[in-house]
């Protein structure tokens, strides 16, 4: 039994099991708290296509900004009624979009399962493997204490995995560094689709701030970021090739190991004041 109540997010996010404990050679049994992962799959207009593994909560968002990131629809308008269910075997959220862009999903057959670490599984061309956003807007300039600052901030927003120890976060800053939105899940593809999500459905101005995200920067982060708009992701591990590639080519400044003593740009520093001697 916990003390006091927790936030929905970490009621859907953790779950209580019992474990064995091995501690200054006690064998102590004991409840710890575990981040939750399950099957949620996506249908569109009735029609299924993808599943992937999940921490089950902030599920609107997480549908509304896979179904931006991915390029499934536009714009969050033409994303209709969302309707969630819990089944035995998961969580099925359906939801409507225009019959065209139903159509255009259809013709990706991607509809297999995807790993909450899975950033192309159940691709089967190698031309949807690779998606060119179009360049991104101007964005803000930031400095670094900014990005300290939000760094900081993040650390102490994630009440998931200050249980759990298990999940990923992404998080939404504006110039000076304030924190305006966090999401978390054991993915961190899925903890950016989360945010993306939140952001769309708050009518936040990608161009208006930067991202953080408590994972490495893979091509499919950048990819996801600079396909909504995003000018700017700071990740606290390294990039991959691609994903600078990926943000040099997209106009996004991206920033890896960004650490309390520091930080590294890959692309783009013109978006990143430097500091005055």
């Amino acid at each position: 039994m916990r003390d006091t109540p927790s936030p929905p997010a970490v009621d859907a996010g953790a779950v209580r099991r019992p474990i064995t404990r091995v501690r200054g050679g006690q064998r102590l049994q004991e409840d710890d708290w575990i981040a939750a992962e399950i099957p949620v799959a996506i249908h569109y207009n009735g029609q299924p296509h993808v599943v992937m593994m999940a921490t089950p909560a902030d599920l609107e968002d997480f549908v509304l900004g896979f179904s931006l990131s991915e390029a499934v629809i536009a714009g969050a308008h033409e994303l209709g009624e969302v309707q969630v269910h819990p089944l035995l075997e998961g969580i099925e959220v359906a939801a409507r979009i225009p019959e065209d862009r139903a159509a255009a999903v259809a013709t990706r057959q991607r509809n297999l399962t995807g790993r909450s670490s899975c950033g192309l599984c159940g691709t089967q061309e190698l031309e949807d493997v690779v998606r060119h956003p179009p360049p991104v807007g101007a964005g803000p300039v930031i400095d670094a204490a900014a990005l300290q600052r939000a760094l900081a901030a993040l650390g102490r927003a994630q009440p998931v995995n200050a249980l759990t120890g298990a999940t990923h976060a992404a998080a939404w800053a504006d110039p000076a560094g304030t924190l305006l939105a966090v999401r978390e899940d054991v993915g961190r593809h899925n903890a950016l689709d989360k945010l993306i999500g939140a952001m769309a459905a708050a009518e936040i101005d990608p161009q208006a701030g930067f991202v953080v995200v408590t994972s490495r920067a893979s091509y499919e982060m950048v990819q996801k970021a600079a396909t909504v708009g995003i000018t700017l992701m700071a990740a606290i591990s390294a990039p991959t090739a691609l994903a600078i590639h990926l943000a040099a080519s997209a106009g996004l400044t991206l920033v890896g190991f960004a650490r309390p003593d520091g930080h590294a740009v890959y692309s783009h520093p013109h978006r990143i004041s430097a500091p005055e001697s």
